[in-house]
């Protein structure tokens, strides 16, 4: 009996195993693949059948897309419009989620992740012609402004699931206590509901990072993102497989480094934010 226990146990972790394996393992190839592409020369790259482990490892292609692309600037202006689109998400996102939570507004819920979802080139244009109206076309600001459009939504429709699963009993004592209701939500909500804006955040930067759209209409050469930047190397004479692997991975990089580095907390905040408080 216990033998056949300790089969099941195995034979699902096992299962379990197999199946991570199989989710994960196209975006492991990829990620292998385009450091392959980085580390040969153009003509192991276009050799036939393809080379995956190249003789002679080539970093030569990463020093020249820093050195002749300027992914310094590109990289900084990245930093400059998702710092800015975070930061700006957590301050307006935060009461406007817990003000919708505690209202019990599922349609305006639902209208958040509408604007989530809708296409980006929907907003462009006319964006685009209010930024041109003022002047600003061609500076960093309407990128980073334009990216609220991306972290804003999704940071309150995460922050609603987790201001809904906190327990009522907690601000309901607060206020008996002589609390008013933003000093509830300032000293027993806000804390409790920390591993949230870790996670919100943490979405907000990748999907700000990876944006491309908003930057490449509305930037200029001073004030391109890194995404756009990888882009611009692409010309119609060839494509340099080796320098455009490279900058996909100098672009991929950050944002992997800073998944990997707290991934403890982006598990515990969505695991926090589905269970719903007693």
């Amino acid at each position: 009996m216990v033998m056949s226990v300790s089969l099941r146990r195995f034979a699902r972790k096992l299962a379990f195993g197999f199946a991570v394996f199989v989710i994960v393992s196209p975006a492991i190839l990829v990620i292998l693949w385009m450091l392959s592409l980085a580390l040969k020369n153009e003509v192991d790259n276009m050799a036939y059948p393809p080379v995956f482990v190249p003789s002679t490892f080539n970093f030569q292609n990463f020093f020249d897309v820093i050195e002749r692309n300027r992914l310094d600037l590109y990289f900084l202006n990245s930093i400059l419009v998702s710092g800015f689109a975070t930061l700006v998400a957590i301050a307006v996102g935060v009461p406007a989620a817990y003000g919708i939570a505690k209202a019990q507004a599922h349609k305006l819920a639902v209208l958040t992740l509408i604007a989530r979802i809708t296409p980006a080139l929907s907003y462009l244009i006319p964006l685009y012609i209010l930024f041109q109206w003022i002047g600003l076309t061609g500076t960093i600001w309407p990128i980073a402004i334009t990216h609220l459009v991306i972290t804003l939504p999704i940071f309150i429709y995460v922050m609603i699931g987790f201001f809904e699963s906190l327990p009522q009993e907690l601000e309901e004592a607060a206020l008996i206590d002589g609390c008013t209701l933003w000093q509830a939500f300032r000293h027993v909500a806000l804390p409790l509901a920390r591993p949230g804006i870790v996670v919100g955040g943490i979405l907000s930067i990748i999907f700000s990072w990876n944006n491309f759209v908003f930057a490449a209409i509305l930037g200029g050469r001073q004030t391109r993102t890194l995404p756009v930047a990888v882009f611009n190397m692409l010309t119609f004479e060839q494509v340099a497989w080796g320098p455009l692997a490279a900058a996909a991975l100098l672009v991929t990089l950050p944002v992997l480094v800073l998944t990997l580095l707290i991934q403890k907390e982006i598990v515990g905040g969505l695991t926090a934010g589905g269970v719903k408080g007693g």
